[in-house]
């Protein structure tokens, strides 16, 4: 899998809710309106990356839950870490029904 190079990352990025290049990763920090919401939607997108086998970097803050994805074997962000933004908007940008 190729390294996507900064002009393609910054153009995937536009067509994602909140990610920028940042520091070799694609980034995306999300405020949640109390606690135990950042750490539900964590729970959901880390049983969603179990089962895609893709694994965000996650630092939880209080309510606010940063994302960070980079294809550690390949040394740089790929289209698995971009495919991987959007399922992670999918899943943080609407509640648990």
């Amino acid at each position: 899998m190729a390294v996507l190079s900064d002009e393609e990352v910054d153009a995937a990025a536009k067509d994602l809710n909140g990610w920028e290049r940042s520091d070799g990763a694609l980034r995306r920090s999300v405020k949640f309106p109390a606690f135990l919401d950042g750490i539900d939607a964590v729970r959901r997108v880390g049983e969603h990356a179990e089962a895609k086998d893709h694994h965000p970097d996650i630092d939880i803050r209080w309510r606010t839950v940063t994302f960070a994805l980079v294809t550690h074997s390949e040394g740089g962000i790929t289209s698995k870490d971009v495919e991987m933004a959007r399922d992670i908007d999918g899943i943080v940008d609407r509640p648990e029904t």
